[in-house]
């Protein structure tokens, strides 16, 4: 545009005074980034004179972001030379540095199949204003170069190595400050000074051929035969067994294991220690049932106990059916009821792994009705370590536009604000770096943290599926990927570490190992484990009609109810639970009939009272969808909350009842879970109406009346089922007992329609007393 053009334009009426500030905004986005607004404009402002030797102003946006940057770093972050120049120049670093932190995982090469990352514009330091002639000059911007004043090509590199490589982070949206700053200092310092000796490399390669030996090894044995490979995803066994030795440097004491079927055989062998000739065995079908059906190999639990720094550490990895994630929910329940076994209220001796494809993650709905119990009163275990097996295919379907409406299949875990770091699985070091990590921020800060492993599927879905018709670009490409094993002993014996003798040694010593059926996982400190531990023996092979003495000794039945009804002088009840509470007090005296609700709680009462503990929870369990059971009284002045029966609680007994969040399967999942480890403790479920148990229909079928037949698991879980024909519509008039019925077989549960108040009470007392589960 020439001058006079300029000045006509100058004339224009969009420079007047009703448009200042149009103006003023525009100005300040060109001042950010001159590109984002017209030539003409770009053309206009740069006509403004110089002020102080500077060209351009800085802008207020910049100014203020300063302060605030300034604010919140542990020491004065200066540009060096201090005029104003070089302080404008400081700021629009500072920018680039946020870009990173906040938008550099795009840009990560955290596939292994491509080896590339993203472009991401918001990266380009000219975006900043930043030009080649500033990369050789100075800036300090403390802790990330180590507090000292360091080239912009260093500090550039520096956010490259941490950002872009082989870990994509995402941390920036939490909103506590504290624990995103200590995410970006553990992540930037850790992650630029990770050192690995060359012990620890050598361990990781055994690992490393752990994972491929087996694979290899059962690949060639039993050829055609499903395994569900972990080939190409192999760096989740050091994954696994460190976070398990972190954990249990830590003081973990147990480890509950959820996952699918990918990469299972691989964990029970190189990370639970089942012995190779049992694994073989089961491929054989030389396994003996007897008269239960069992189940295939990849759906099969396992216990062990292995050493780490800080002693012994059980470890438990869960049967689970083919229905993809309902397993986070069951483990959730297990790890839940270990903690309250060791009373343990820090939640740091007990601690669930949960492991996820990448399909199923962003796909299946109980996996955000799970993350939603992860920070509850009722559901919460002290955050979970969750790992995406992320092998970039489900079954056939590995378009993203098909798979999912996010751009990571992880987005999900955002909703509780839940860090996220994708990983490359070909670089095992990132890997054990994340688990290290992942161990330390769930300790500290009781919350649930991902590791996005991306890696690939060397093979289709099974043994037995050809890929290639669906996915042949991916798996021309996959085709010409050496193992990760292969991958990292070239590195290793590049640096040095080892040569090609110790590589093939490794190698040939598992694979010997394999020959001979051992252990294969060096750390066990006792036996192996697929029977129910001691603690379930006393309820096996007993008769389904065992008796049970359910009657209570009248008088002390009399104390209990009193207890129930008694309040504090100056506790204010709602006039309706005051009738309530006046009406119970008539049925403990005698002088009226006993209601259900009363007969329930003194149920609980003489339970707790004989040493058991109780749980229950649901949808509005606490006073009952229909008002029946008032377990929690509300004082109408000061809102305080009296649960009469934890007036029987102790120090050896507890009585837990809770509200649910609006979930029937996670719920009905995770109360499974916490039944079927807690052996003599009464647990309830119980929906809102007995209608809505459809809900939880997979946790039903697969778990609650089949864990013996499949798995030989027991459970003495309870639901209740409220429902009646009371003018409620379809919705809310039966709970279906028809398909109870139809599931009804090898004594595996019972069905049971009590018409009474007295049949309530022996009923609940029944389910703990007598020895059948």
């Amino acid at each position: 545009m020439s001058d006079s053009k300029i000045a006509q334009w100058q004339l224009s009426s969009y420079l007047g005074g009703g448009n200042e500030a149009y103006i003023e905004e525009l100005y300040e986005t060109y001042l950010q980034n001159p590109n984002d607004v017209p030539q003409e404009w770009q053309t206009y402002f740069a006509s403004f004179p110089m002020v102080d030797g500077v060209s351009r102003d800085v802008s207020h946006a910049q100014i203020r972001q300063h302060f605030l940057t300034s604010a919140r770093l542990p020491k004065s972050v200066a540009a060096v030379g201090g005029d104003i120049a070089q302080e404008h120049k400081l700021q629009g670093v500072k920018r680039l540095i946020d870009a990173y932190r906040r938008h550099g995982h795009r840009a990560a090469t955290i596939d292994p199949i491509t080896g590339k990352g993203q472009h991401e514009r918001r990266l380009n330091p000219e975006h900043y204003g930043i030009t080649n002639d500033d990369m050789s000059k100075s800036f300090n911007v403390g802790p990330l170069m180590d507090d000292t004043a360091a080239p912009l090509t260093d500090i550039i590199a520096r956010l490259q190595q941490i950002y872009t490589g082989d870990i994509g982070a995402e941390y920036t949206y939490i909103d506590d400050e504290e624990e995103r700053h200590w995410l970006r200092e553990r992540f930037e310092r850790g992650y630029s000074h990770k050192q690995f000796s060359q012990e620890q490399q050598k361990d990781i390669l055994r690992q490393l051929t752990a994972a491929d030996g087996l694979e290899k090894y059962l690949g060639h044995k039993y050829i055609g035969q499903k395994r569900f490979s972990l080939e190409g995803g192999d760096s989740l066994i050091p994954l696994l067994n460190t976070i398990i030795q972190e954990g249990g440097a830590a003081g973990l004491k147990e480890v509950s294991i959820g996952m699918a079927h990918r990469g299972r055989l691989n964990v029970l062998v190189n990370v639970c220690g089942q012995p190779a000739r049992e694994l073989f065995d089961e491929f054989e079908g030389k396994k003996e049932q007897g008269l239960t059906s069992g189940d295939v190999k990849y759906h099969l639990g396992f216990s062990s106990d292995v050493q780490t720094p800080g002693g012994p550490l059980h470890i438990s990895l869960a049967f689970n059916p083919s229905h993809l994630e309902v397993i986070a929910a069951v483990v959730m329940g297990s790890v839940r009821a270990r903690q309250d076994r060791h009373r343990d209220i820090e939640r740091d001796k007990a601690m669930a792994i949960v492991i996820h494809g990448d399909a199923a993650i962003a796909g299946q709905g109980i996996v955000m009705e799970t993350f939603n119990m992860s920070q509850t009163r009722a559901y919460g275990v002290g955050g979970s370590i969750h790992i995406v097996v992320n092998n970039q295919v489900g079954f056939t379907t590995s378009d993203p536009h098909d798979a999912r409406s996010s751009l990571y299949c992880t987005d999900i875990a955002k909703m509780i604000q839940a860090p996220v770091f994708h990983v490359n699985s070909d670089d095992p070091e990132a890997v054990v770096f994340l688990a290290q990590l992942a161990v330390e921020y769930r300790r500290k800060f009781d919350k649930d943290i991902i590791i996005d492993l991306v890696c690939y599927r060397r093979h289709g879905h099974n043994e037995a599926d050809e890929p290639r018709a669906t996915q042949p670009m991916m798996y021309q490409q996959i085709d010409e990927l050496k193992s990760p094993r292969e991958r990292y002993a070239q590195r290793l014996i590049e640096q040095g570490v080892c040569d090609q003798d110790f590589v093939e040694k490794l190698f040939d010593d598992y694979r010997n190992g394999l020959d001979q059926g051992k252990i294969m996982r060096d750390t066990l400190t006792g036996g192996t484990k697929h029977e129910l531990t001691e603690a379930w023996k006393p309820y096996l092979n007993q008769e389904w009609y065992a008796p049970a003495d359910t009657g209570y000794d009248l008088e002390r039945l009399k104390t209990l109810g009193k207890m129930l009804v008694t309040f504090p002088a100056n506790f204010t009840l709602q006039r309706q639970v005051n009738l309530v509470v006046k009406h119970r007090t008539a049925m403990v005296n005698g002088e009226d009939l006993m209601d259900w609700g009363c007969a329930e709680n003194l149920a609980y009462a003489s339970l707790m009272d004989q040493g058991y503990n109780i749980r229950m929870s649901g949808q509005d369990v606490k006073r009952g969808t229909f008002a029946h059971r008032h377990a929690a009284y509300h004082d109408q002045n000061t809102g305080e909350v009296i649960i009469p029966l934890t007036q029987l609680a102790s120090d050896k007994v507890h009585f837990q009842i809770y509200d649910s969040l609006l979930s029937e399967e996670a719920v009905l999942g995770f109360e499974f879970g916490y039944s079927k480890t807690a052996h003599k403790d009464l647990v309830i479920w119980e929906a809102q109406f007995g209608d809505f148990a459809n809900g939880a229909q997979v946790i039903i079928d697969q778990f609650i009346s089949s864990a013996w037949e499949k798995w030989q698991r027991l459970s003495g879980l309870v639901m209740l089922l409220p429902h009646g024909y009371e003018g409620m519509g379809p919705e809310h008039s039966s709970a279906r007992l028809e398909r109870f019925l139809q599931l009804c077989a090898q004594h595996n549960m019972q069905v049971c329609v009590p018409t009474t108040p007295a049949q309530v009470f022996h009923m609940l007392r029944r389910q703990v007393l007598r020895p059948y589960r």
